[in-house]
């Protein structure tokens, strides 16, 4: 039911902790530079972890920042776009890719090294990146690949107030999947009000 409040909301990134954890891969390296853009990628389009992973360039437009999900959970594709900032890195890191790899490779993420040289990312290993940066970055929540999904979501939400565009832009086939997030900002709300006149 809708007005009965989850016991455990998902942790969401401030604007500032957002910043914080971009700031931590070095773009200068290789690997630095393929995590920055896939933490951007995640931050602005809500992809999950499986979701970025298997993303390949043929279903990247690198003119528009239109993204094509292909087969997304349940089965299901679905249409994205990415900022132009987002869109910088995607296209700086496809070149980088290239020239590294001495080949064109079919998915966007990808191992640079050794005999793993152009497989998709583990999936551990994002799981592992991410916390890591989070700790650099002085970040004291759990931070996970779906903390950056549930930041989206709930920057969505509060940038449009449409929670049918939320639903529709995470690939939610049910819509009480995504009201967890008019709980987070209602809480937001909770909080901003009660501070309003300390």
């Amino acid at each position: 039911m809708i007005g009965i409040r989850p016991r455990k909301l998902p942790e969401v990134l401030t604007e500032e902790e957002q910043d914080r954890l971009l700031n931590q891969p070095n773009p200068r390296w290789v690997t630095g530079e393929r995590n920055l853009a896939l933490l951007r990628l995640m931050l602005d389009t809500g992809l999950r972890l499986s979701e970025a992973t298997e993303l390949r360039w043929k279903n990247v437009d690198l003119r528009t920042g239109k993204i094509e999900v292909k087969e997304g959970k349940g089965g299901k594709d679905r249409i994205l776009w990415c900022g132009e900032l987002t869109l910088e890195w995607l296209r700086s890191w496809r070149q980088r890719q290239r020239e590294e790899a001495g080949e064109r490779l079919d998915h966007a993420f990808t191992a640079m090294s050794g005999d793993t040289l152009g497989n998709p990312l583990d999936n551990r290993y994002v799981q592992d990146m991410v916390p890591r940066y989070a700790e650099r970055a002085g970040i004291e929540k759990r931070v996970t690949p779906h903390t950056l999904r549930h930041t989206f979501a709930t920057d969505l939400l509060n940038e449009t107030g449409n929670i049918r565009m939320v639903q529709k832009a995470l690939g939610h086939a049910q819509l009480s999947s995504t009201m967890i997030y008019t709980h987070i900002a209602d809480a937001d709300l909770e909080e901003a009000l009660k501070g309003l006149r300390e």
